[in-house]
């Protein structure tokens, strides 16, 4: 299996686990997106030393404009796709087995948490991931150590307020906040 086989995988499949090739190449992209952040996450680097690095953690070319502050932490890497001008504070934590999708002018604020990955409900099958993708519009802006989970599309404009915990979709130009994130404000300029 190759890494576009096992992206398609994440993409078709209800649940990640029952095919150990796939597992095992999960894995594989783990222990190498372990090495790139160890990397990006113990010394200086310059702008455009990052930009290289995080490129290869998501095996992608990020452009000239992406800026992020370490640290950065994710446990897969290669489901990762960043639109133009994205900013990356420091701490984030990035779970991108089902697919992140960050569109241009994103802002996500420190210690923002992106889950694409859910264990079963059921005791007996809790060992099972269901992966479904987190899309980010234009010009988002993710305050500091909010939550976003797995299935959610953030419309553009759209403005997460810090500390929420985002469960289900949000409108474009609005305002959440809160645990379970709800609309704060209909819509903002």
């Amino acid at each position: 299996m190759e890494l576009d086989e096992l992206l398609k995988y994440f993409r078709e499949s209800d649940t990640i686990g029952e095919n150990q090739e796939a597992l095992d190449l999960m894995r594989y992209y783990s222990r190498q997106a372990q090495k790139i952040t160890m990397e990006i996450n113990t010394k200086y680097h310059e702008p455009e030393e990052l930009q290289d690095l995080f490129s290869e953690l998501i095996g992608k070319p990020v452009d000239k404009e992406f800026g992020l502050f370490p640290p950065f932490y994710t446990d897969f890497g290669k489901n990762i796709t960043i639109g133009k001008n994205v900013f990356i504070n420091a701490g984030c934590k990035f779970q991108d087995q089902g697919g992140i999708f960050i569109d241009d002018g994103a802002l996500i604020g420190h210690g923002v948490v992106l889950a694409t990955l859910n264990h079963d409900m059921a005791p007996e099958k809790r060992q099972a991931l269901h992966p479904a993708p987190i899309h980010i519009g234009k010009r988002v802006w993710i305050g500091a150590n909010a939550t976003v989970c797995s299935g959610v599309t953030i419309g553009d404009n759209a403005v997460v307020a810090a500390g929420a915990v985002v469960v289900k979709d949000v409108l474009p130009n609005t305002v959440v906040g809160g645990v379970p994130a709800r609309v704060i404000t209909p819509d903002h300029p």
